[in-house]
């Protein structure tokens, strides 16, 4: 250990208390009006990791020199944040939420109950699983569109609103593992340990797909009374062929996921598109993308110096041990950064190579911080919570009960 792995540890935890005290920094802009900008920006959960980036590039200049520091910041990759900044927008964008909202309405009418109860229980259950081809980011950027007006809005008791993005949470970050290139943490390892598609569904996927079922059944009967139908947003039709534009540039943006500069090109191409047929488009969300991959590249940048203890002691522990240590630990650390550094210990056993990516993905929904789409959601749906932040806290309550459910299954 050395002077500037020390310095990136103590920022990496202070960023860790900070953002479990969001919800203080908006107590202290209502106390202190004079300076309640600056309070309520370092209350933005997606600011914390990478203002926090910002002061350990600072240290590391201060501590060795400005050629370490921007030689570390461009040693790192950075095309996860770009890719989950890119996908939340075009998933956003209206004539993708049309589709899916129509989609949705189809199968809702198909079902036995009540239509906004069963829109719910498909945004909290088919949407989740449905990242296992679309991505993670993308799953969770529609599903919190798609719940935001009947689930994150006033009238809605706050601890059922804890509870659904608990479950949201974990059901997106199990939900992805029916494949071997949705799921960030399973991405990090597919290639090196041989997994693919066929593998995670068989091993993973079944499991999860239970699990998320559970989860999504549970709190929809919990909400059901709550649900009413004048919270479901109606359908604006728009032309078909501008819902398949955006559709096949979603759809290429989610093949090219590991190729920045293809995914980027066509990200430039469908905001040119939008600006060419500016009636048949909402609002893009290029704030809220943009201040999540500002809070991914922060831990993209603090999470890098942190091998030098996560490491050791994944290598250390048994397969139970590694299972529940992983689990504890993705609540601390990005789970597909974890998954990462398990890749590179030589010799682990299959059944350890199981329990650490099963108790990645099952922790994935304990925290903002725990999987790289939790920003996502969280920057889309804290404008329904008290005082427009979502609490840590109330988070890892609300994600505690059906990450234990994800746990018991995977652990069978």
């Amino acid at each position: 250990m050395n002077t500037l792995q020390l310095t990136g540890a103590i920022l990496f935890a202070i960023a860790l208390v900070h953002t479990f005290s969001t919800k203080l920094f908006h107590s202290l802009a209502k106390r202190h009006p004079r300076h309640a900008g600056l309070f309520h920006l370092l209350g933005e959960v997606e600011v914390v990791f990478g203002f926090w980036a910002f002061v350990l590039v600072l240290g590391m200049a201060l501590l060795a020199d400005g050629a370490t520091a921007i030689s570390y910041v461009e040693s790192r990759q950075y095309t996860e944040p770009l890719f989950v900044f890119v996908v939340m927008v075009i998933a956003a964008s209206q004539p993708v939420l049309d589709a899916v909202r129509d989609l949705l309405a189809l199968l809702a009418r198909l079902t036995p109950v009540r239509t906004e109860v069963a829109l719910c229980w498909l945004g909290l259950a088919l949407v989740p699983l449905a990242g296992s081809l679309i991505t993670e980011p993308a799953a969770m950027t529609l599903a919190a569109l798609m719940l935001a007006p009947q689930v994150f809005r006033s009238g809605i008791p706050e601890w059922l609103k804890y509870g659904a993005i608990g479950v949201l949470f974990v059901n997106v970050s199990i939900g992805g593992t029916l494949t071997s290139y949705a799921a960030p943490p399973v991405l990090m390892v597919a290639s090196t340990w041989g997994w693919d598609s066929a593998f995670m569904a068989s091993t993973f996927g079944w499991r999860a797909a239970i699990a998320v079922i559970f989860n999504a059944t549970v709190i929809t009967l919990l909400l059901r009374r709550h649900l009413t139908p004048g919270n479901v947003v109606e359908d604006v039709h728009l032309p078909w062929i501008v819902s398949i534009v955006h559709l096949l540039l979603l759809a290429g943006v989610v093949l090219l996921a590991h190729h920045p500069v293809l995914f980027m090109g066509l990200f430039l191409l469908f905001l040119g598109y939008t600006q060419a047929y500016p009636k048949h488009q909402s609002r893009l969300i290029i704030k809220e993308g943009l201040l999540v991959g500002f809070f991914l590249a922060g831990l993209v940048v603090l999470g890098g110096m942190q091998q030098w203890w996560l490491q050791p002691l994944v290598s250390s522990l048994e397969p139970t041990a590694l299972f529940f240590g992983a689990l504890a630990l993705t609540a601390i650390t990005d789970n597909a950064a974890l998954t990462y550094l398990g890749s590179l210990i030589e010799g682990l056993s299959d059944h350890a190579k199981y329990m650490l990516v099963a108790g990645a993905v099952g922790g994935g929904g304990l925290t903002v911080i725990a999987n790289a789409p939790n920003p996502a959601g969280a920057a889309l749906l804290r404008e329904g919570f008290e005082d427009g932040s979502i609490g840590m806290g109330g988070l890892f309550l609300g994600a505690l009960a059906p990450t234990c459910v994800a746990a018991a299954l995977f652990l069978i």
